[in-house]
Formats: C-alpha cells, structure tokens, sequence
C-alpha cells in the first residue's frame, strides 16, 4: 500500500474518530458514523492494493471476527433484559443494604473488578449497569457510578487470563503464567481500581436515594424470578469454562444460555395472559440494536487500519520512541484507548520474541496490565467502555471530562505499583 493511501485511511479515522466524540453536538448517532467510516476506509483498500481478492478474503475474516462479538452481545444484552423483566436483580440490590454513596461506589468497584475476573468486562459490564439502573435512580448520577463500572472492569479483567483478550493473547502464546500474572498484576490491577475509586469518590456526599428509576418501588419479583436470576448468572459463567474445556468461541457459549433461558421463560409463562413482557421474544425487541453496529464499524475501522499495515506501524513507532520496558508498556496502554487492543498487543508479540523477554519476564506483565486497563483512558477505548455508551447514552466528551481524569490517575497508580512491585 502506498504512503499516501496510508496516510488517507489514517486521516478518515481521525474525522471518524472526531464525529463519534461530536456526536452529541454533531447531532449524528455515532452507529451510523462508524458504520460509514468501515465502509469507506475497506474500499480504499480495495481501491488501493494490488490484490484486492487477498483483501477480501482478510475483510470476510474480520467479519467473521466481529460478528462473534456482535452475537455475543446481542446474547448477553437479551439475558440481561429477561432477567431485569422479572424483577429477579432485585433478590441482589436488597441485599447491597450501604447508605453512603461513597461506601456504595466501593462496593460496587470491588464487585465488580472480581466479576471481571472470572468473566469478561464486557459482560461484566453489561452486568453491573443493569444492577445500576435499579440502585441509581438519577441519570447523570448513575453514569459516574458507571464510568466506574468499566474501569473497575478493565482493571478486574488485566490479572487473570481468562478476564481480558490481550492477557489470554499472552497466555496462549506462552509469554506468561496463569500462576504468575496473577501474582505479579493482582495488586496493581486493584490499585488501579482504587485508585480511580478515590478520584470519583470525592464530590460524592450525602446517603443514596433508595427508590427505582422511574421514581416507584422496583416491581415486583415475577414468578420464576429466582430461577430465572439463577440461570442467567449461570449461563454468564459457563462462557468461560466452555470454551476452557470444549474450545467453545464466547458466543456460542451465550446462545446456548439463551437457549436455555427461552425454553424456561416458555415454560414457566405458557399459561399466563400477561406472559409476553418477560419472555425472550420481547426481550429481543427491547435490545438496542443500534449499539450492536457500533461495534461492527468500530471493530471493522480496527481492522481495515491493522490489514492496511498502519497499526504495525504505531507498535514499532512505540518501540523506536525508547527502549524502557515501563515506558513502552505505558505508552502501549495510551494507545489502546484509541486504537483496539487486540491488533496491537499482537503487534508487540511479534516485535519482541521470547529469546529476548522470557517467560513471565516483567515486560510481559506490563504489556498484560497497561493493554486491559489503559483502554479505560476513554469511553471507546474497550469494549466494556462502548457497551456502556449503547446502554446509558453517554457522549464521549461527557467521559473524558468526568472520568478519563480517574482512569487516568488508576492506570498511572497501577503502572508504578507494577515497576515497584517487580
């Protein structure tokens, strides 16, 4: 590919990138700006390679990629509406008995970076905001306590190698340890955390409001709710440990929990006249689906920049700015939360082999904890980041000014704890 056919795809990512952050003023949903941004930026390669059918092979891949995604969140958005239907979050807000709202967004960090842990952020997230929106009546409130939720998540997933893609990258590929990247990440990933905790905590004030969003008593808990909760958080959990023991991709581990939760909802509600609401039909239609296509022109824009060789070409730009391991590390965290993790990480891999940095060796471990929690640093920058703006509607210029701040002072605690630590 030409330099300035590079450079070209470069600057459509940069206006992209800048009327998604706009939207608000631009007044342009950010799905349809990103979807559009996709499409230009793989005809410009097409346009621009002299093998366009190898491009075309490369775009199907990533869409078989991206679509996994999709799929999963579609599941995991649908799971989440037939649980709150039922009323069923409510057997878990009843029991968050904190009055104080500083104590409740400390509770709901450490819940949420051990949730992480053991899921993905992304449904951890997809998670936690439901919980949310029955605690936090308030709107603008609910999105500091949310903004909290994606850090607190980025920063759970960093330290175990199921929790994040770019650590379970690292494990696959033998840089690390399952045993030692938790050792080494635990407590600079909950520093992180924390940290990001006591910068959001402080114009808190004052006890919590105890009523649901819509300013009445959370409704009522719906027959089967328990069951209904029971299987949900079960099918959330088997995603992991089947794709550990069966190689299951993600998605199909939540469709088989779909599956599971409409074969329920059908049964217990097959007799009720007013069965409809809480079954998974319904569900479906309440789903925003606009959310989804945000993350296909999202990660289809990754993609054409890591196909036309532009994301290579940061990772070694990274590499040749200096040779600290901390600041490569550091500097590779900054850039995931502008540019997808994924690609860059394997970058890196490909750029420093093992004969030079050896199993478990500090400068794996710092790529592993700046790559999951750097993407925090702004609202597209994880995936857990982007689910929240479907959810909740919040403007990318709204995150940067009251929690990019935050994210940023956590992620620089968690870096330094990291080098001390090592």
């Amino acid at each position: 590919m030409s330099e300035l056919g590079s450079h070209a795809m470069l600057v459509v990512f940069a206006v992209g990138y800048a009327c998604i952050a706009f939207e608000h003023k631009l007044g342009v949903n950010k799905a349809a700006t990103a979807v559009g941004m996709a499409a230009l930026l793989w005809s410009m390669l097409l346009i621009t390679v002299p093998d366009s059918h190898h491009t075309l092979e490369v775009l199907t891949e990533h869409l078989a990629e991206t679509s996994q995604v999709i799929f999963f969140l579609l599941g995991a958005m649908t799971l989440v509406e037939v649980i709150d239907a039922h009323g069923a979050f409510r057997v878990v807000t009843d029991k968050i008995r904190v009055k104080s709202r500083r104590s409740l967004m400390l509770v709901l960090c450490v819940l949420t970076f051990f949730m992480s842990s053991v899921l993905d952020n992304l449904t951890t997230t997809i998670v936690m905001v439901s919980l949310l929106r029955r605690i936090i009546p308030e709107h603008e409130e609910r999105l500091v306590f949310a903004s909290l939720v994606v850090i607190a998540a980025n920063a759970g997933g960093a330290w175990t190698p199921i929790g994040d893609v770019t650590t379970t990258m690292l494990w696959i590929g033998g840089q690390i340890t399952s045993l030692g990247i938790m050792v080494s990440l635990f407590i600079p990933s909950i520093v992180c955390a924390l940290g990001a905790v006591a910068v959001l905590a402080l114009p808190l004030k004052g006890q919590r409001p105890q009523e649901s969003e819509d300013g009445k008593p959370s409704a009522a808990l719906r027959r089967g709710a328990r069951g209904v909760l029971a299987l949900g958080l079960a099918a959330f959990i088997m995603v992991p440990v089947l794709k550990s023991a069966l190689h299951l991709p993600p998605f199909l581990g939540i469709c088989v929990g779909l599956s599971m939760m409409w074969v329920l909802t059908d049964v217990l509600h097959r007799d009720d006249e007013d069965g409809g609401p809480v079954r998974v039909p319904h569900a479906l239609s309440r789903v925003d689906v606009s959310s989804a296509f945000f993350f296909l022109g999202i990660l289809l824009a990754v993609g054409a920049l890591q196909t036309g060789g532009q994301l290579t070409m940061m990772a070694r730009g990274l590499a040749s700015i200096t040779t600290s391991e901390p600041i490569v590390a550091g500097l590779l965290g900054v850039a995931s939360a502008i540019i997808d993790n994924v690609p860059l990480v394997a970058a890196i891999m490909r750029m420093y082999p093992m004969t030079q940095y050896g199993v478990d060796h500090q400068f794996w471990n710092l790529i592993a904890y700046c790559a999951g929690t750097g993407g925090s640093l702004l609202i597209i920058g994880s995936a857990a980041g982007v689910a929240l703006m479907g959810m909740e509607k919040i403007t990318f210029g709204w995150y940067l000014r009251r929690a990019a701040p935050a994210a940023m002072v956590g992620y620089l605690l968690g870096l330094v704890a990291a080098v001390v630590l090592a």
